[in-house]
């Protein structure tokens, strides 16, 4: 419990340094509704319908919009999780101040994730709002998306945050955006996986944004069976990995 408070006090400081930066919040969020216009709506216009493993055919723009779900969930997760968090470890020094008080490296560790995971869920809950006004979202189901995406922030935030302990300045930066990039454009988030080859279909299979987007384009548009579960626990696996690496690595850099 004491544990659990102390990771709450990292939480509070992000929630008190965002209270007057509130469009600077809002930058991750808008990006995958940019893809849904362009892209869902304006693509989608050309594009008679897509199939779904059921047999069921929606619209394009149904079918990409639980993707962008998923997307706005790695956005609010990565944003802190990398550029904010090596500012505060290797600049602002934010995190040797914190150890002078009663927080420890796994603390920060556990509230700077918690913290990411509500930027992800608000940025998931505003774009659910969207999709549904659009008329997107066909399923009730769709109330467990919040729920759901914190899974895949869970991962992006500690897998971001194992990986920014390795970086060294802000050039280095390019190395996750060329991870970032194909992720984005090759899990499953435009176009089905069975459009691959199989070779790299099972590569695909491999991304975490790939396991997130079945899970939401299955609660969004109604197609729930026991393979989601599969691959909640595929998200769930990688970010224990993700978290472990990362306290272990701020243990390393900030008590040394």
């Amino acid at each position: 419990m004491l544990s659990l408070a102390l990771a709450g006090t990292v939480v509070e400081r992000n929630v008190m340094t965002y209270r007057r930066q509130w469009v600077a919040f809002l930058t991750g969020f808008l990006e995958p509704v940019f893809y849904l216009a362009s892209l869902g709506l304006g693509l989608g216009a050309l594009i008679d319908s897509v199939t779904l493993g059921d047999g069921r055919t929606v619209t394009y723009a149904q079918f990409m919009a639980p993707a962008m779900l998923a997307l706005s969930a790695m956005n609010g997760a990565v944003f802190d999780a990398t550029y904010n968090m090596f500012f505060k470890l290797r600049y602002m020094h934010t995190f040797d101040a914190m150890l002078a008080t009663p927080v420890g490296p796994r603390d920060i560790a556990v509230g700077e994730m918690a913290w990411s995971l509500l930027r992800a869920g608000a940025y998931v809950v505003g774009f659910l709002l969207v999709s549904v006004a659009l008329g997107l979202t066909t399923s009730w189901w769709a109330v467990l998306a919040v729920p759901a995406a914190t899974l895949i922030g869970f991962v992006f935030s500690a897998v971001g945050m194992a990986a920014t302990t390795w970086i060294r300045n802000f050039q280095d930066f390019d190395y996750i955006q060329m991870a970032l990039v194909p992720l984005t454009l090759l899990s499953g988030t435009f176009f089905p996986v069975e459009t691959y080859p199989v070779a790299l279909r099972w590569l695909v299979q491999l991304s975490p944004l790939y396991h997130g987007v079945v899970i939401e384009r299955g609660l969004v548009l109604g197609d729930v069976g026991a393979n989601l579960l599969w691959h909640a626990l595929v998200l769930v696996a990688m970010g224990a990995v993700g978290l472990t690496v990362t306290s272990r690595r701020l243990s390393a850099l900030l008590l040394r």
